[in-house]
């Protein structure tokens, strides 16, 4: 029974009969009527959106948890638990929670550690997600399209790895192919930094600035060898102009993984317009991310706001090019009701309450990213009697005093005395910085 003060009588609403009694009575039945009917639509919607992602569990096109390990447990997987990690935005329990049955991971380093040892960095992040992947049981590494598919029959959270951006290369196609033998299956061009032969949305670093901010020779190179052996190019963080010829050059579709609508938050990560239609031509994907910074440039993000986002993409390229790249644990602000890995579903819901069409968001959350797998495996298939790539870059490109210059030793004139002494090293200079071989 109710509280007494919260009991309604027929002295509340006047003496029985009389006209103000019949009158607030109808109110208070509506009233009720319409909470009751209000908790029902509410379960009835929240059902929906669990069955819809039941039946289409989500692809996340890019999350830094391996980052966050190296910050707070220096990578050391026998000290945590990734069931319950309290100090990040992704867990185990909560991809579950949030229905995410395919996760990209990557694998980041500073751009701080190009011209000093960003490859292996990069090989002891890959190392970390590797392992994450393969000592818990609710994971599972794929490297296909298929093994994708397989891990989802089998109640798994599958893994992708990729690396983001191309100073994890120090410009080499050599290192591009161990990544890749390494299970790496999707690499970002850029990160902040520029790279010697591709140009980067931002001006955070120093690194090879130059007028034209576009790839080079050896930069189309690099998106003709990652076609080759089915990996797919990344162009978030590129600049516009990397961004555009590297979809001239690529026989596959390409992915920008985490950015979100120019026109809707004019921040330079984002993508602009004219853009995402050179993206539809090329049958690739925008996976829409949740950074509040990209999200909205003016106020706090919300929920609506990322939605907006994607109803833009929408009106603009059509559905069929859409997905989702949170960008957990890479950016510290996310929009109010998406704080973590487990309310992806907040953000379904919003969008069927917005009309969306199921088959639509069953693609955004998932058929998408599939379609772009399988044809860039379609294209590696075609390209299977292609020889490996051997461009190399040119020195002056990329030289630093962190880089060796592989040079012959300088030719010696035959001496007619033989010599009683044990012969001389001449393969010193192989061993030489560009920077001392420059002296003599």
């Amino acid at each position: 029974m109710a509280p007494a003060s919260l009991r309604f009588t027929d002295a509340t609403f006047g003496p029985a009969g009389s006209m103000p009694s019949m009158i607030c009575s109808s109110i208070f039945r509506l009233a009720m009527f319409s909470s009751v009917c209000g908790e029902l639509l509410g379960d009835s919607e929240t059902d929906r959106v669990q069955d819809l992602m039941s039946r289409y569990p989500l692809i996340d096109g890019h999350n830094d948890l391996a980052l966050q390990l190296r910050r707070h447990y220096h990578n050391l997987l026998s000290r945590v638990d990734l069931q319950h990690l309290p100090l990040v935005a992704t867990d185990i329990a909560r991809l579950r929670a949030g229905r995410v049955q395919t996760q990209v991971f990557a694998a980041y380093v500073l751009c701080g550690a190009q011209e000093k040892d960003a490859v292996r960095l990069t090989l002891e992040q890959l190392d970390v997600i590797r392992r994450m992947c393969t000592e818990y049981t609710d994971m599972e590494l794929v490297t296909t399209a298929e093994g994708l598919r397989g891990a989802e029959s089998r109640g798994k959270i599958a893994c992708v790895l990729s690396v983001e951006g191309g100073h994890s290369l120090d410009s080499s196609l050599p290192t591009l192919r161990m990544f890749y033998l390494l299970g790496v299956r999707s690499m970002a061009l850029t990160h902040n930094c520029n790279t010697p032969w591709a140009g980067s949305s931002s001006d955070l670093y120093h690194f090879y600035r130059r007028e034209n901010n576009t790839l080079t020779l050896f930069g189309q190179a690099v998106v003709q060898e990652m076609n080759r052996l089915g990996m797919i190019v990344d162009l978030s963080h590129s600049s516009w102009e990397t961004a555009r010829a590297a979809i001239s050059v690529s026989k596959a579709p390409v992915v920008f993984s985490h950015s979100s609508a120019y026109a809707i938050c004019n921040h330079s990560r984002n993508v602009p317009d004219w853009l995402l239609h050179e993206l539809k031509k090329n049958r690739g994907l925008i996976m829409v991310t949740l950074f509040s910074d990209f999200v909205a440039c003016e106020g706090q993000a919300n929920v609506s706001s990322v939605a907006d986002h994607f109803d833009h993409i929408r009106n603009t390229i059509g559905a069929e090019f859409i997905g989702i790249g949170g960008d957990y644990e890479g950016v510290l602000r996310f929009p109010l009701g998406l704080e973590d890995v487990s309310k992806y579903p907040v953000l379904i819901k919003e969008l069927l309450r917005r009309k969306w069409p199921e088959q639509e968001v069953a693609g955004v959350l998932r058929q998408n990213f599939l379609r772009v797998f399988d044809e860039v495996e379609k294209v590696r298939d075609e390209l299977r009697l292609s020889p490996p790539g051997e461009a190399q870059i040119a020195p002056e490109e990329v030289e630093h005093p962190c880089r060796l210059v592989l040079r012959p030793p300088p030719s010696q004139a035959p001496s007619s005395a033989p010599s009683s002494g044990p012969p001389r090293l001449l393969s010193v200079a192989l061993l030489l910085p560009a920077s001392l071989l420059a002296l003599h």
